[in-house]
């Protein structure tokens, strides 16, 4: 039977970081918050703006605003990684800010349902892509899933400077070929300036302003989701408190740019007016830049970014069941370091293992739409901890503009939690609910438990 966590199996909190000899420095960490961001929603979102704004302005000042209100995320998020370089990330923050019942539901819906869910997508889309390539049956697109998670954890697991030089490669090629795609799309004869215009008024059928201006910022923010995931191996940053909050600036800053100039190029490549999906969207700029081969391309290209994210998700996603273990809200086996290595290789393991049981449902992609709105409200009482906190000493990073900074990035997610919520009101209710079946199980088995392991502690 595995025994539970407890103060013996592991340092005090303060130095349960999860560091082994390996460490990331600004250069790998930069790339993890481009290789997270910059997915599959760089070919999707750009369809879905032009379709609800129907405006070239509209589109660069929708993408302006939500990369300024992400950048002020990341500072917020730059600040709790300065105060507390853990291995956790969302999960210390909450952990800290508003107690361990809710530090524990995060964790509950990360482990259980979030994280296996979302690295079961990305491999699944990555399985799609690769059978527009080379022709596959149902089970080869699953086995190429199940294959690219077991590979990129098995990365995971030999170490940091493994998995740092591979998201280093992935963030190299991805943003070298999205580089060509916008200088390709700004020269190629086959694309017209003429499709800028008229500049700020809308196209004849788009939506209204306000459900268009929603519409878009939904989307947008979308494309800039999980800078925050590098929060979750501050452990395994090298001088923590200075690199983390410099990486996720420059990352999300750089998903800025290149969300800004792709869109642009696409506009140039293809008429707003016929935006109908994301997959035509970008099909018709592959066809216009590479000819029939378009299509090929253009999967080729989203199998790399995809493959990005997902060596991104698998890396960080992990850490917040170790440090769970190192609470004592999980087993302590899943908080133990490889003793070589340093990596936490069971919590990796056992992410690895739920994704590829996730991969075989053929409805994942609806089961995380559940709960994308409690992870927003996890997300706003993340950042809405730095109100509860006492301020930093100094020497320590503090959020430029504070109290206004937390509070610009607040309001977005408030925007988004009350769009979704009144668009799918069953689904965030039902998220939510599921959650919060977490807390009797916290309340009853979990936290008893953990107290009684913590009084066994001399």
């Amino acid at each position: 039977m595995l025994a539970w966590g407890s103060k013996r199996d592991a340092p005090k909190r303060a130095a349960s970081n999860g560091a082994g000899p390996q460490k990331l420095g600004l250069d790998a960490a930069v790339a993890l918050v481009v290789a997270e961001i910059i997915g599959i929603g760089i070919f999707l979102t750009p369809a879905g703006m032009a379709r609800d704004l129907g405006s070239p302005l509209l589109v660069l000042v929708v993408w302006l605003l939500v990369g300024a209100a992400a950048l002020s995320g990341s500072l917020c998020y730059g600040e709790l990684a300065s105060r507390f370089p853990q291995a956790g990330g969302g999960y210390v923050y909450l952990r800290e800010a508003w107690g361990p019942a809710v530090a524990f539901l995060y964790g509950w819906k990360s482990l259980l349902v979030m994280d296996p869910g979302l690295t079961a997508a990305l491999a699944a889309g990555l399985g799609k892509y690769t059978a527009a390539v080379v022709p596959l049956g149902a089970a080869g697109e699953k086995a190429v899933a199940i294959g690219i998670v077991v590979v990129l954890a098995a990365m995971s697991v030999l170490g940091m400077r493994v998995a740092g030089n591979v998201m280093r490669l992935f963030a190299a090629v991805k943003l070298l070929l999205l580089a060509a795609i916008i200088v390709l799309g700004f020269v190629s004869a086959h694309g017209t300036w003429s499709n800028f215009l008229p500049f700020a008024a809308p196209r004849p059928g788009t939506a209204p302003l306000v459900a268009g201006l929603a519409g878009g910022v939904l989307g947008a923010f979308f494309a800039f989701a999980g800078f925050w995931d590098i929060a979750k191996i501050g452990g395994e940053i090298k001088d923590p408190a200075r690199t983390l909050p410099r990486a996720l600036a420059i990352g999300v800053a750089v998903a800025t740019l290149v969300y800004l100039l792709v869109s642009g190029a696409f506009i140039r490549l293809v008429p707003m007016e016929t935006a109908a999906s994301g997959p035509a969207f970008a099909a018709q700029a592959g066809a216009a830049l590479f000819g029939e081969s378009g299509g090929r391309v253009f999967a080729v290209i989203v199998m790399i970014a995809i493959a990005g994210s997902l060596s991104a998700v698998i890396v960080t996603a992990p850490r917040v069941s170790y440090a769970m273990a190192r609470d004592g809200y999980l087993p302590a086996s899943i908080g133990r370091l490889h003793p070589r290595l340093g990596t936490p290789v069971r919590a990796i393991a056992l992410q690895a293992l739920l994704a590829c049981l996730v991969v075989g449902l053929a409805n994942y992609d609806a089961i995380l739409g559940y709960f994308v709105f409690i992870t927003l409200v996890f997300l706003a009482l993340t950042v809405a901890g730095l109100y509860r906190l006492p301020r930093p000493a100094e020497g320590v990073f503090r959020v430029p503009g504070y109290p206004w900074t937390p509070l610009l990035f607040l309001l977005l997610l408030v925007m988004l939690l009350a769009l979704m919520g009144a668009g799918r009101p069953f689904e965030a209710a039902l998220g939510t609910g599921i959650v919060a079946l977490g807390y009797p199980v916290y309340r009853l088995i979990v936290a008893p438990r953990a107290a009684r392991l913590a009084e066994e502690v001399p």
